[in-house]
């Protein structure tokens, strides 16, 4: 009941801009799988705000283009660990 009725909107909004520098800042470190972590938690928070109803449809698509670009951005950063490593 808490995340959905009761969790301030503002900090979950804070928390998702925050995950999605720390997922890019990571990712330019070459650090895969933390920035992956920072993804996910990205992409719940995203999920936490839709299902409070607060991002309308067309936020709730730039939303999704955002997680998407972190989950690619982690997909890529994977190949081309993979592919360095020999």
């Amino acid at each position: 009941a808490y995340n959905f009725e009761h969790a301030d909107t503002d900090v979950l909004f804070r928390h998702f801009s925050e995950a999605e520098k720390a997922c890019a800042d990571i990712l330019k470190a070459g650090l895969v799988l933390p920035a992956y972590d920072q993804c996910i938690k990205a992409s719940h928070t995203f999920n936490l705000l839709d299902a409070r109803g607060v991002i309308s449809v067309t936020e709730r698509a730039a939303y999704i283009g955002r997680v998407r670009a972190l989950a690619r951005g982690c997909c890529e950063g994977w190949l081309n660990k993979d592919s360095s490593d020999g």
